[in-house]
C-alpha cells in the first residue's frame, strides 16, 4: 500500500482538521495509527507532499502557543482585577458583609 506515516500535526494540516479532531479520530479508531516513543503517527494513503516549508509550520505552531499563553494571561489578569476590587471595596465598605448561611 502506498502512503506515508504523518505526525498528528502534519495529518491535521494535510486534511485541514483540528489537532483535537485528529486525536478523536485516533481514540475512536477511525484512522490507521501507530505510536512510537509516545508520539502518534497516522497512515495517509496517496499522500502528496505539500510545498510548505518548515518555517511556515513553525510559525503556525508558535502562533498557537502564543494564543494559548495570551488566553491564560488574560484569565489571570481578570482574576487579579477581581481580587483588587474585593480588597479595595472592603476598605471603603462601612458595614460588614453578610455571613454565609449554614445550610450551604
Amino acid at each position: 500500500m502506498e502512503g506515508k506515516w504523518l505526525s498528528i500535526i502534519e495529518y491535521a494540516n494535510f486534511k485541514k482538521k483540528s489537532i483535537s479532531t485528529v486525536r478523536r479520530y485516533i481514540k475512536a479508531n477511525r484512522v490507521k495509527f501507530k505510536e512510537e516513543q509516545g508520539k502518534y503517527f497516522i497512515f495517509c494513503k496517496n499522500y502528496v507532499e505539500q510545498n510548505h516549508n518548515d518555517e511556515s509550520m513553525e510559525l503556525k505552531l508558535e502562533n498557537i502557543r502564543l494564543k494559548k499563553e495570551n488566553r491564560a494571561l488574560l484569565e489571570e489578569i481578570s482574576e487579579l482585577k477581581m481580587l483588587v476590587d474585593l480588597y479595595e471595596g472592603s476598605k471603603t465598605q462601612s458595614k460588614p458583609l453578610p455571613s454565609i448561611p449554614a445550610h450551604l
